[in-house]
């Protein structure tokens, strides 16, 4: 080997994400194995105590969305905890299948179903079969642009699924944790509303909100897709130079679930205890140093995306935090709908979607979440005559 070939083969790196490995050299190098305490520049906000994972293990639990990057590390720590009876749901094929092959042999007590939160029927039989006396919702669409172009398929999803979820849950007591996201705070994208009705549906029915950050290295996140960019040898694009976000990692956020289960009290909101922001750039500049420091990375700015804000916020003006945090998580004071307006805005929405009007669904989800402003690119769809569910 020329002398050449070999300082182009000592900086040869292959990147792996989630299933997909990035090649940038003979050195494997995984998402995973990113110091990303070195980026957030804190203590984790929380480790499960043993007695927290204990009260939580010894429940028969359900956990949809048990695929995802958030479920499956919830599941793993579950089971690693000791947790005797688990039913994980996931409508992925793929992403099931992964976890059944890495779980396989853990535990007798671990059955894996696919199918869909919206399936009523088969939520029924797994709540008559199985008696889960405690549910994480994990499952959620949640990729801002891509739900501004598909937001039937958002309410499909995000609400009417987690509605008929929570009613099947309700109908035989289980209790429920909801995974939801800041997006949900005056939102203004389709996912940000749909997750904020998915709040209010669950605390009327008594159920538990966590309401998350952005998760590093979750599947389809901001780290996925500057990794990619990385492996190609760049430019990183972040849509402005001022865009910034709270973050937290994988481990944090099914901790903070598992928190947020022990607590005894029911119908509450919490929020992760995060007090600085960081700057979306940041991030790109730290990956790419340690992801290539052997290499100049350069960063391009584009513009935001149909659906994105400069900044996100934990809550919003007509919420209020508690004064101090207690497990990682501060509890929220946010406005609730009456029941019987919120079942009739429910109706006026499917009827909305089923005749696939857009202008009536955005109509509707301003009247049950008035703080939503909808994207310019929303508002141009749905001004598109009879084919509005397409861009």
């Amino acid at each position: 080997m020329y002398a050449s070939e070999r300082a182009a083969a000592s900086t040869l790196r292959i990147i792996l994400c989630g299933d997909r490995q990035f090649i940038l050299g003979f050195v494997v190098l995984s998402l995973g194995s990113i110091d990303w305490r070195g980026f957030l520049g804190r203590p984790p906000l929380i480790a499960s105590s043993v007695e927290t994972l204990r009260a939580v293990v010894l429940e028969r639990i359900l956990i949809t969305g048990a695929g995802g990057s958030i479920g499956s590390r919830l599941a793993r720590r579950l089971v690693d905890g000791g947790a005797q009876d688990l039913v994980l749901l996931d409508s992925s094929e793929s992403h099931l299948m992964a976890l059944q092959s890495e779980l396989a042999g853990k535990g007798p007590g671990v059955h894996f179903v696919l199918g869909s939160v919206g399936d009523r029927p088969l939520l029924d039989e797994i709540f008559g079969n199985s008696r889960p006396t405690l549910l994480f919702h994990a499952a959620a669409y949640k990729h801002v642009p891509l739900l501004e172009q598909h937001p039937f398929a958002a309410l499909e999803n995000n609400v009417f699924g987690s509605e008929t979820l929570i009613a099947a849950a309700r109908d035989s007591g289980v209790r429920m944790v909801l995974l939801s996201t800041d997006k949900a705070v005056e939102p203004a994208s389709m996912l940000g509303a749909s997750k904020r009705i998915a709040e209010l549906i669950a605390l009327a029915a008594e159920g538990t909100v966590v309401r998350l950050g952005n998760v590093l290295a979750s599947s389809g996140s901001v780290a996925e897709i500057f990794v990619a960019q990385i492996a190609a040898g760049g430019p990183i694009t972040v849509t402005d130079p001022s865009a910034r976000r709270y973050f937290l990692t994988v481990d944090e956020a099914a901790d903070l679930l598992i928190a947020a289960a022990a607590r005894a009290a029911r119908g509450q909101l919490f929020v992760p205890a995060l007090s600085t922001q960081h700057f979306i750039a940041d991030l790109a500049r730290f990956m790419a140093h340690q992801l290539a420091p052997m290499q100049t990375i350069g960063i391009e700015f584009t513009s935001p995306r149909p659906g994105d804000k400069e900044s996100e916020k934990l809550w919003g003006s007509s919420e209020h935090g508690s004064g101090r945090s207690v497990d990682g998580l501060f509890t929220i004071e946010s406005p609730r709908v009456e029941n019987g307006l919120l079942r009739r805005a429910l109706s006026g929405l499917r009827d909305a979607q089923e005749a696939r009007d857009l202008q009536s669904v955005v109509q509707c989800l301003r009247m049950v979440v008035p703080d939503f402003t909808p994207s310019a690119s929303l508002l141009r769809l749905a001004q598109r005559p009879l084919a509005r569910a397409t861009p």
